[in-house]
């Protein structure tokens, strides 16, 4: 009996989910298709009644994030602008540099945990990785008010801060260190959101 469209649609979705935590974790290169796999308790045989190949599932897993994120979702709902869109971005920004998600590979953004990788990957995987990038951007824009000043450099800042001192943390060995560039990119990301 062949399986429903609906179990096919959970079974895609545990797959992209396990190959998400082993890129995040590992890097696409050293990520097997066995691998996903198995972290998706599946045989290596259901794999291409799924995707055509792993770089297919990289963009996907890349594509995922922006279905993911809270505050995108919640903006994208909205019939029109979300009052309390500036809490939400502040409550981004906040969770973004937090100990808790530096701590969990599984939590962390391809923008900080994927770029080499992406660079490497092809021009589909930079798309999804450039469609991520616009999701977290609609959050923070959404958040300034209309006709602000500078609003899309503001935006573009924030995310340079948030994305890069996350990249910084993420790679010191200096504990310290990742706190203090942390700290330093809430404090000025939260800032332009103010301003």
């Amino acid at each position: 009996m062949p399986y429903t469209a609906e179990h096919k649609a959970r079974t895609r979705e545990r797959i992209v989910m396990a190959a998400r935590e082993l890129f995040n974790r590992h890097g696409f290169e050293t990520v097997s298709i066995d691998q996903i796999m198995a972290r998706a308790k599946l045989t290596r045989g259901g794999f291409y009644n799924h995707f055509p190949s792993k770089a297919a599932l990289y963009v996907e897993a890349v594509q995922s994030y922006t279905d993911c994120n809270p505050f995108a979702l919640r903006l994208a709902r909205a019939k029109r602008p979300l009052p309390g869109a500036n809490k939400l971005a502040r409550m981004l920004i906040e969770r973004y540099l937090s100990d808790e998600v530096l701590d969990d590979p599984d939590e962390h953004c391809p923008l900080y945990a994927l770029p080499s990788d992406v660079t490497r990957a092809g021009p589909e995987p930079r798309r999804a990785y450039t469609a991520v990038i616009h999701s977290m951007a609609a959050v923070l824009r959404n958040a300034l008010p209309e006709g602000a000043p500078d609003a899309d450099a503001r935006v573009q800042l924030i995310v340079t801060l948030c994305v890069g001192s996350m990249v910084l943390a993420r790679t010191t060995h200096d504990p310290a260190l990742s706190r203090s560039v942390r700290a330093t990119a809430r404090k000025q990301a939260l800032a332009l959101l103010a301003s």
